[in-house]
């Protein structure tokens, strides 16, 4: 069993696992069920991507009003801004059962073949990471889309048969972080395509009232804009923070978040008035402090930091972008003057230094 996955659910299954482990798993899945109530249930409750909300909805309401299985969908955008979410409420509204897989766990044609063969009509099929599929799977997906049917090949070399299968109409909603690894043919087999965009702190605020009322938990106008101005832009985010932010107010305070509460539990977690947690301050003090602000390149402040390339680049640095604070060129990374004052130092050269790298503390 996969302790990280699945939460033990016999005696049999738990009688030799170490108490720890049972611990993290109940844990898990504790959080897992709160993420779950916290999701909207329909197009109405969820809050923020306007546009995209009102395309979908036009879609939807004609595919209704046709009697018709919905367009595929295909939601782009980086990870929280809500795509499972929109899935679900897609099969919602179109009164549809949902079946949820991710491209990751599609490395062969015939694992792909297996779920379209059981799917029913109508049903909403959900693959999130779809750009991480394999190839043979991917040339599959293009038969199903376009024509609800699938060849599967019986046999080996010159004795192989292909057998079509015919598909039930089914509504695939594919979900990726990386547009532009989609190949063309696959992308342009869904009906419409969603983009999904970082949210603004007055709609962030709109999302931390809403699940403070659903976990019963008070909340002040300016708690939730403290909350949410360090939210990164994303609803799972601010909802994750939030229920730190509540457990240090039934703690340490009477319950109530305030502003002053908000902040000092989140002081307590690390995350800074800008939203940046520990790692994100550790790329930019390392980048600073180590070397003078750059160029150096992202293996060199991976080591820097004691963390793997990847998750410098794909953790960190997307935020760090954004925000302007950090900047990715030819010779490598390099901070900006936002950066120094964030951090409150001064660039070399304005300290009065002749160019080398070194620290001056503002």
């Amino acid at each position: 069993m996969n302790w990280d996955d699945t939460a033990p659910s016999t005696a049999e299954e738990t009688a030799d696992v170490p108490a720890d482990r049972l611990v993290a798993a109940d844990a898990d899945g504790e959080e897992n069920a709160v993420e779950a109530a916290l999701r909207p249930k329909d197009l109405d409750e969820f809050v923020g991507q306007e546009r995209v909300r009102e395309q979908l909805d036009l879609v939807l309401k004609a595919a209704r009003a046709r009697g018709a299985t919905a367009d595929h969908v295909l939601l782009s955008g980086a990870p929280g801004l809500g795509k499972t979410t929109l899935s679900m409420i897609i099969a919602a509204e179109m009164g549809a059962p949902i079946r949820i897989t991710s491209g990751p766990a599609i490395q062969h044609a015939g694992d792909l073949a297996a779920i379209l063969s059981s799917l029913q009509e109508g049903e909403v099929l959900f693959l999130d990471e779809i750009h991480r599929m394999s190839r043979p799977a991917e040339e599959m997906l293009y038969m199903a889309m376009e024509d609800f049917r699938v060849d599967v090949i019986v046999g080996k070399g010159p004795g192989a048969t292909a057998i079509p299968l015919e598909l039930p109409p089914f509504t695939l909603v594919g979900a990726t972080t990386r547009a532009g690894l989609l190949p063309p043919p696959l992308r342009d087999r869904f009906g419409f395509t969603g983009h999904m965009e970082f949210y603004a702190p007055v709609e962030l605020e709109r999302v931390i009232r809403r699940s403070a009322g659903l976990l019963d938990v008070e909340i002040e106008p300016e708690g939730a804009a403290e909350i949410a101005g360090r939210s990164r832009g994303t609803p799972r985010i601010a909802n994750r923070l939030l229920r730190r932010v509540r457990d240090y107010a039934q703690v340490k305070a009477d319950g109530v978040i305030t502003r002053e509460v908000a902040a000092q539990a989140l002081g307590v977690y690390e995350v800074d008035a800008r939203g940046l947690d520990r790692l994100d301050r550790a790329v930019l003090t390392a980048l600073l402090k180590l070397f003078g602000g750059g160029p150096v390149g992202l293996s060199t402040l991976a080591v820097a930091v004691g963390e793997e390339r990847e998750t410098v680049e794909e953790v960190a640095e997307p935020f760090l972008v954004r925000e302007g604070l950090l900047a990715r060129t030819p010779r490598g990374r390099i901070a900006t003057p936002a950066a120094w004052a964030h951090l409150g130092l001064v660039p070399p050269q304005q300290a009065g230094g002749s160019g080398q790298r070194g620290l001056f503390e503002a």
